[in-house]
């Protein structure tokens, strides 16, 4: 009633009004026809002198040097000697390394047109894959994917472990522990687990975790990472976990715990065959021109799996020296591994799961049809599992600040529920694709892809696989 009154006043109704309404229009005038033609005259006189400066200074007074320097260099080259000279200490690049390896991309599926027909929709595909056929307890996953060995508190939160293990469980596939401390309330998540045996002082693993694994992989080194490198001190339930003092450091060993020398592998293999009960043991390696010699190896050993970590494998923080200056294409490793197991003639018995650089369905079923048994996928998971939460640290943090250990507030802002609900859906499309592929080659199961189901774009590819060319 007082503000009807108030309102009816004959006295305060016009002030109000040219307050509220005249006022900001007046305003908004005045800066329409005085503002803007300042704003264009400054901005003319600053883009003048920016050109005159340009094209009189002498090149060592000149800001146009850098151009010449980003000639010879890239943008990220340059943003890292910066990140050099701060402090003198290495670097440690998240996601793997920036160059472009020789991939998939010159293959092409090829199919039949008319002489036969591609399958109906409705078409059943077989996409189930076992793991270490030969030995007593085959680990079986019903698509080719699994979630690859993501380090908790060396690298992931316990949130985005959890996220992944049930995001895994739903997809009827397995995930991987990691290099970091065993982590239970992930195994209490995940479905199908590998238990990685790392080379860290915790790596050797207990036999209660042992024993809760469906496959133990044998760490020796990935696409990013190979050899020793020091961790500051974790803190929190990680350090914990490792067995670690607070503000103790801790660097990594060159082969697991046990084995000092290579004459140790026989004792240390016979050991672990022991603890595992039947489940498939598998080495991870970052693949080098070594390869074949590698492998002999691992074949006298009695592996039942080998997972290689291509040069586009990707990792929480390892040196760019490592990451782009190591190892070889993840489609050589896949290409010379099943070309050496087939001569040795064991093919049949020993799994190859590739690994490294994997970001599409096509890539996927192309590594398949070239021979891999399973396709390992990290990066790509880590960007699903925020990709509907990014907001929360958007634009001034990347979105995988979310994920990381060491980034203990952004990390607890993630929705576990929600990031395995991406991660569900980013698997349930890759698979979707891949069965549509399939179903376009006239194939019902994985184990009919073969490299005559591709051609090659270029003789370099060609070559590489012994897939024939198109010309």
């Amino acid at each position: 009633m007082f503000l009807a009154a108030f309102l009816d006043s004959s006295i305060w109704f016009p002030v109000l009004f040219s307050n509220l309404v005249l006022l900001p229009l007046i305003l908004g005038v005045i800066i329409f026809f005085f503002a803007k033609p300042a704003f264009r005259y400054y901005l003319n006189e600053i883009g003048d002198y920016i050109i005159q400066r340009l094209l009189s200074d002498k090149y060592s007074q000149n800001i146009a040097e850098i151009i010449t320097s980003l000639k010879r260099m890239s943008v990220l080259n340059m943003i890292e000697l910066n990140l050099r000279a701060q402090d003198g200490k290495t670097l440690k690049r998240p996601l793997g390394s920036p160059k472009h390896f020789p991939g998939y991309d010159l293959l092409m599926f090829s199919s039949s047109i008319m002489s036969k027909f591609s399958l109906p929709e409705s078409a059943s595909i077989e996409m189930r894959v076992s793991i270490g056929p030969k030995s007593i307890k085959p680990l079986s996953i019903s698509i080719p994917l699994m979630i690859s060995g993501m380090a908790y508190g060396l690298a992931l939160s316990e949130q985005e472990k959890i996220a992944l293990a049930k995001a895994a469980k739903t997809m009827e596939t397995a995930t991987c522990s990691g290099e970091g401390p065993f982590l239970p309330e992930e195994r209490q998540e995940a479905g199908k687990y590998i238990l990685q045996i790392s080379r860290w002082p915790w790596g050797g693993r207990t036999d209660e975790q042992i024993a809760l694994a469906d496959m133990l992989e044998v760490q020796m080194g990935q696409g990013a990472e190979i050899g020793t490198y020091k961790v500051e001190a974790m803190e929190g339930k990680a350090q914990m976990l490792a067995g670690l003092v607070p503000g103790q450091s801790v660097v990594s060993l060159p082969a697991p715990p046990g084995v000092n020398s290579p004459q140790d592998w026989s004792i240390f293999m016979s050991t672990l065959r022991q603890k595992a009960k039947g489940i498939p043991i598998a080495l991870k390696l970052m693949p080098t021109g070594h390869l074949e010699e590698d492998l002999a190896i691992a074949l006298d050993l009695g592996f039942d799996a080998i997972v290689l970590d291509g040069a586009q494998g990707g990792s929480y923080g390892s040196t760019p020296i490592k990451q782009d200056d190591f190892g070889i294409p993840t489609i050589n490793a896949l290409v010379r591994a099943n070309r050496f197991f087939k001569e040795r003639g064991v093919r049949e018995q020993i799994s190859i799961i590739s690994a490294g650089g994997y970001f599409t369905p096509g890539e996927c079923l192309k590594a398949l049809a070239l021979g891999a048994d399973a396709i390992y996928l990290g990066s790509i998971v880590l960007m699903a599992s925020s990709s509907d939460q990014a907001d929360k640290v958007t634009p001034f943090e990347p979105p995988t600040t979310m994920v990381f250990y060491d980034s203990p507030t952004n990390s607890k802002d993630l929705c576990v529920n929600q990031a395995a609900i991406s991660v569900v859906n980013l698997l349930t499309s890759i698979v979707a694709e891949m069965k549509e592929g399939m179903r376009a080659l006239g194939k019902t199961s994985l184990k009919e892809l073969s490299p005559d189901d591709l051609v090659a774009l270029d003789s370099y590819t060609a070559e590489v696989t012994g897939v024939r060319r198109i010309y």
